[in-house]
């Protein structure tokens, strides 16, 4: 008996090192990306040592272990990533997220339920990755409308998008590779719509969970949030109008221009004439100078959407032209508080020379203890005065290397000044269809589109490498290293036959259960495909042992398989929204676990039910 434990030592070392993995993961004890690291390297140490063969005696390379790093999964995870960041630099989604923010003043509730229900409906019919990339822009701006963090609302996106993969045979790949093991097993054909009644059921037993508890969640900012400006927070800004700027001509309805929604215009010096609210019928003419009070994110906003007045604004405040007196094909903006003892105190903005410093303007200035009423060439800037300033992408690192000036680099936002948003709409929607379709596998659409994103203008390589996620791609590669380990040394064989030993003499309702509850915890560790792959044969060979039908015990695989809410290993939607979400490990964990509970209570409620086991 020991010489049988010695004689597969790998295969326990294998389980320790997950072991001491997981709980370095939940602690939070070390960095997330250092303990990926480590994972990996464990492996490999251990694979090279004398006798660590697999289970069938061959050796096991560093390729094997290494395989995660080129995993068409990560790799499909790693481009749709960038394909999302260029439908949010090219404000692609906008139109829909405003269309959404409308209904949302009708009904703050049935908008929210609505925006989940589509996500729900469309991810039952295509693959779900591409679908929460393209709602995770919009689940932001709802976050921001209801003043709350995206954290709230992110998990409940990825989760209802992974119910919807339970409903319908293509749901999902994994629901795929089962059904496919057993009509080669045993000639049965699971139907497009065979596992809609309980899928729907396990369905809306999660969303009532999500319902109740998603309040649990934490409220978590950003890191970028506690270095900018309070949202609260007004800075002063000067636009000057030129027979050009898009604002020339425009006339005040009720008091209001249009064009500048949530910005407050403080007064229009025309001359020696200050012109003061309310501003009836007043049409901007060349020459005027508006002084508005604005949030940072309200004149980024309307910046965004408007990219040639921020153009004009960079030309009319330069003191030095650019090339051929144009602006750049984008323009960063980014905040920078005086530093104490600073040459700049006491200077005017123009004394400070900005454009000659780093080729730089500022838009507009912030000051904590007061609100400023003048104009940005009559103000002398103060020890912790917060600018504005708007510069060419490339001209920042001079900003950065100024010791007069405390560069925020969280608060840094590019602009492009042309903006293909159609083209990136035709990009995504393209790569939705051909996925959904078979047109393309996911893997080819995602990275055909990234590179389309790129290629076409929709975003520069500085802002796609930005959007790929260092802790997300090393967290993926130690998670398929883990899988390879555990089926390489026998241990996920020897889990699952232990399973069907110590459940089979309880009937065959405990048989489903403790399949059902085996496979959820496991496809949290291992990847889901893989989960079903290694648990739809034992499934069927232990049903057929007993005498009875394996339809049901592969439904139970199917459905188990998906219920990968407890570790953001568990699927790529739950990696897609760990980054915008700003969620640890353990979230997953203390959020995602009862609801494999709750599924799989349900699920054997309803067994008896459905099958008559």
């Amino acid at each position: 008996m020991i010489g049988e434990l010695i004689a597969y030592w790998p295969m326990w070392s294998t389980f320790a090192i997950i072991l001491v993995a997981v709980v370095l993961y939940i602690s939070e004890a070390v960095a997330m990306e250092v303990v990926s690291v480590a994972l990996i390297v464990a492996f490999l140490l251990l694979f090279n040592m004398p006798g660590a063969t697999s289970v069938d005696g061959d050796p096991v390379s560093p390729t094997t272990i290494l395989s995660g790093f080129a995993n068409p999964a990560l790799m499909a995870i790693m481009a749709l990533l960038v394909i999302g960041q260029g439908l949010f630099q090219t404000g692609a989604l906008d139109s829909p997220a405003r269309m959404i923010l409308s209904a949302y003043e009708k009904s703050a509730v049935l908008t929210l339920l609505g925006t989940y229900f589509a996500v729900f409906v469309i991810s039952a019919f295509i693959n779900n990755t591409p679908v929460v990339v393209m709602f995770l822009p919009i689940l932001s701006a709802l976050a921001m409308r209801m003043g709350t963090s995206s954290s709230k609302l992110m998990m409940p996106l990825s989760f209802v998008s992974v119910f919807a993969g339970m409903t319908t045979l293509i749901g999902t790949s994994t629901n795929l590779l089962a059904a496919e093991i057993l009509e080669r097993s045993t000639s049965r054909e699971i139907g497009f719509f065979d596992l809609t009644d309980v899928g729907l059921i396990l369905a809306g037993a999660g969303a009532v969970y999500l319902l109740i508890f998603s309040r649990f969640l934490p409220n978590r900012a950003a890191l970028s949030d506690d270095l900018i400006a309070p949202p609260g927070k007004q800075f002063i800004v000067q636009i000057e109008i030129t027979r050009d700027h898009p604002l020339f001509g425009k006339a005040a309805v009720a008091g209001m221009f249009k064009e500048l929604p949530n910005i407050t215009i403080r007064l229009i010096q025309r001359g020696e004439r200050s012109i003061l609210p309310p501003f009836e019928d007043t049409e901007l003419r060349e020459g005027d100078l508006l002084i508005v009070a604005a949030t940072r994110k309200a004149l980024t906003d309307v910046l965004q959407s408007n990219p040639d007045m921020l153009r004009r604004m960079w030309q009319s405040g330069s003191v030095i032209e650019g090339p051929n007196g144009d602006a750049p094909k984008s323009l960063a903006l980014t905040q920078a508080v005086i530093a104490p003892g600073s040459r700049m105190i006491n200077a005017s903005i123009e004394q400070a020379g900005f454009r000659r410093r780093a080729d730089a303007i500022v838009l507009g200035i912030q000051r904590r203890s007061r609100m400023i009423r003048s104009s940005l060439n009559d103000i002398r800037l103060e020890q912790g005065d917060t600018l504005l300033i708007c510069s060419a992408p490339n001209a920042l690192n001079m900003l950065a290397a100024d010791r007069d000036l405390l560069l925020l680099e969280g608060s840094r936002v590019e602009v492009r000044l042309t903006t293909p948003i159609l083209l990136a709409r035709l990009i995504a929607v393209f790569v939705v269809l051909a996925a959904a379709t078979g047109l393309l596998p996911i893997l080819h659409a995602s990275v055909l589109g990234a590179v389309a994103m790129i290629l076409g203008g929709c975003l520069n390589v500085r802002q796609a490498g930005r959007a790929l996620d260092l802790r997300v791609y090393l967290l993926i590669a130690a998670a398929i290293a883990m899988g390879t380990a555990l089926e390489v040394t026998g241990g996920a064989q020897l889990i699952a036959g232990g399973v069907i030993y110590l459940a089979e003499p309880y009937g065959p309702l405990a048989m489903l259960s403790v399949i059902f509850l085996t496979v959820a915890l496991l496809t949290n560790l291992l990847s889901n495909a893989a989960t079903a792959v290694l648990f739809t044969p034992i499934a069927i060979s232990a049903a057929t042992q007993a005498g009875l039908d394996p339809t049901p015990f592969v439904f139970a695989v199917i459905y188990a398989a998906n219920c990968c809410f407890a570790t953001p290993i568990a699927y790529q939607t739950n990696l897609l929204v760990m980054g915008p979400g700003h969620y640890k490990f353990v979230d997953y964990v203390r959020f995602g676990g009862p609801l494999v509970i709750v599924l799989w209570f349900t699920f054997t409620l309803i067994a008896p039910l459905r099958w008559g086991v």
